[in-house]
């Protein structure tokens, strides 16, 4: 099935966030803490993978929060993954910005940002987050 990149639609939510209850070690960061732009992979009309792109006031934007849909098994998930974050390098490039900034945990993940040009820090870091009211 040919697979293609679009922006995020607000219609998309409803969908990402079920397949973060699909996966029962992820955390649901939630619409509050998620941007309104990201990018999302379809395989034909069906989308089947997510990342969320946080804009910022330097040269810098935040690649975070991939998420797919747990029950996609097909033999291109590989290539999807690589066509969502060439996608995101590609709305980010075209808003000016400089830099692709992204944390993860997922070795293989890390694999593939690596060999699609990013530096990857091997030493072990920490998010920190505090919710403030």
């Amino acid at each position: 099935m040919e697979l293609n990149i679009r922006r995020l639609q607000p219609e998309d939510l409803e969908i990402i966030n079920e397949w973060w209850e699909a996966w029962p070690d992820w955390v649901n960061p939630g619409i509050g803490f998620l941007p309104e732009t990201g990018v999302v992979v379809t395989a034909g009309e069906k989308p089947i993978l997510a990342a969320f792109i946080y804009f910022t006031n330097a040269q810098v934007a935040l690649f975070e929060w991939i998420i797919s849909d747990p029950n996609y098994r097909e033999d291109n998930r590989q290539e999807a993954v690589e066509l969502l974050i060439q996608g995101a390098e590609s709305v980010i490039k075209s808003q000016g910005y400089k830099f692709m900034f992204s944390i993860s945990k997922h070795k293989k993940l890390m694999n593939t940002m690596e060999n699609l040009g990013f530096h990857v820090d091997r030493e072990p870091s920490y998010e920190l987050l505090k919710l403030i009211e």
